[in-house]
């Protein structure tokens, strides 16, 4: 397992990190992003995982939880 750390500025970026990254990647988004009408439904779908950035340790959480799932199924 790995985790790639990507800090894009425009939503294009994302665009290109879709060619680099590799298959079975799942990205981890803010949670706003989820709120955004159809963007935020497309997001769910294809398994994004939401952070909430205003909510420290509620973010800690989801990423730890993240980690210990990747490391002990061993997926990416």
């Amino acid at each position: 397992p790995y985790v790639i750390v990507c800090n894009h500025q425009a939503s294009l970026d994302l665009m290109g990190m879709v060619e680099v990254i590799p298959d079975r990647c799942v990205p981890i988004a803010k949670k706003e992003l989820m709120y955004m009408g159809t963007v935020g439904w497309a997001c769910w779908l294809c398994g994004i995982i939401f952070i909430d950035r205003h909510n420290r340790e509620d973010a800690i959480n989801v990423i730890s939880q993240t980690a210990r799932i990747m490391r002990r199924e061993n997926v990416r």
